[in-house]
């Protein structure tokens, strides 16, 4: 009954089909970078990329990929009815193959549409097809670990169709291993690193976020201008598998350090209003080796001047959630936009916002909104040609 069977542990030169998720919005982003990456097969849907690859395509997609969150490995895909048709689709597949009993796990389930009853009754029926499957072949079961497995295994279920995945990426791709700040940052690297990637802006270009926070769009830019792979810094899922390719992930590695540029001022700008929050973007771009790459400022963004001619400005202003802040940024905006008509000639400025009124606020003519959702907040990356003279949007 299998729609596709499933796939034998990989080696070096087999094609597998893969799943790379991704922030909602950046789908074609991520397809373009994934092509070339060396991925087949590449489809943008909605929330990812299907492609395929074999071993150094895996490889170099979690190594390499700014945009995806993680890189999937599709196991099977199957009609299924009830509980049962679950479990046994998931005890079918020889586990003790793919990893050792002593890797801790985890299954993550996700739904749309799924006519059974208890989402968490259905994701401790697949752990226990794991650890049944490995009790009767080796006498003995993996342990779950909830805060931090070793093994991820990821089940999607539909209306109709159950489909399994095993996670090559461990932790989510975002966390590039050199985030010195503790805290959820306002915006996630692999989002930052796409809006940049929408912007059009090339290494070379000037680039200023006047609102910077942590700086996750100065150290995702100075990453990309001194060609640094994403992941260099961190460890990932399919070392925890059996069949892992220490020599090819070695050689892959390598490469990528050799293509690393050393590090050098860049006109890459940021500033903030706050000095506490600034610190916080020194210490970041500490931690990823690229404070020396970065110039950052403690200045108010209506008070910020043009450091080149043209340029590219981006920025994730907050946001007002309390009704204070909400009129605090009613006045702010209009101010903004004086700033940037008066200052900015000349350069393309990118506002992400989830406030969908912010271009009557801001009173300057919107030549682009692209949706993208930040985490599960909708979200539009406003676009404003700033040419001399003129820009006035229609007065609201």
């Amino acid at each position: 009954m299998r729609s596709d069977e499933p796939h034998e542990p990989m080696n070096k030169h087999t094609s597998a089909k893969l799943f790379a998720p991704c922030p909602r919005g950046l789908e074609s982003a991520l397809a373009a970078e994934l092509t070339a990456l060396g991925a087949s097969a590449v489809q943008a849907v909605a929330g990812g990329v299907a492609f395929e690859g074999d071993t150094r395509v895996i490889y170099r997609a979690n190594l390499e990929s700014r945009i995806a969150t993680r890189v999937l490995l599709r196991l099977f895909t199957v009609p299924y009815r009830s509980e049962e048709d679950i479990y046994r689709a998931a005890y079918d597949l020889d586990w003790p193959q793919r990893f050792d009993v002593t890797r801790s796990i985890r299954v993550y389930l996700t739904a749309q549409r799924c006519p059974l009853k208890s989402l968490d009754f259905l994701t401790l029926r697949i752990k226990d097809a794991v650890c049944d499957r490995f009790r009767g072949e080796v006498g003995s079961r993996p342990n779950v670990d909830t805060r931090a497995p070793e093994v991820r295994i990821h089940a999607f279920l539909d209306a109709t169709q159950f489909t399994l995945y095993l996670d090559t990426s461990g932790e989510p791709l975002f966390k590039r291993g050199a985030r010195a700040a503790q805290g959820e940052a306002p915006i996630k690297e692999n989002l930052a690193a796409g809006i940049l990637s929408l912007t059009g802006w090339q290494p070379g270009t000037a680039l200023l976020d006047p609102m910077c926070g942590g700086g996750t769009f100065l150290v995702e830019a100075a990453q990309i201008a001194l060609n640094i792979a994403p992941g260099i810094a961190r460890g990932f899922g399919f070392e925890k598998l059996k069949h892992f390719d220490a020599p090819l992930w070695q050689a892959l590695r390598a490469e990528a350090e050799a293509r690393r540029k050393p590090v050098v001022a860049l006109p890459i700008y940021g500033s903030d209003l706050y000095g506490d929050t600034l610190k916080l973007a020194h210490a970041n771009l500490a931690a990823s080796g690229l404070e020396q790459a970065v110039q950052l400022k403690q200045v108010n963004a209506l008070e910020v001047s043009a450091p080149a001619a043209t340029g590219v400005l981006v920025t994730n202003p907050p946001y007002g959630e309390r009704m204070g802040e909400q009129q605090e940024l009613a006045e702010f905006y209009p101010r903004f936009g004086d700033a940037l008509k008066q200052k900015f000639a000349g350069w393309n400025c990118y506002i992400l916002s989830a406030d969908m009124n912010l271009p009557k606020l801001i009173k300057l003519k919107v030549s682009k909104r692209t949706p993208l959702f930040n985490g599960a907040l909708e979200c539009r990356l406003f676009e404003y040609k700033i040419v001399a003279g003129s820009m006035r949007g229609p007065t609201p």
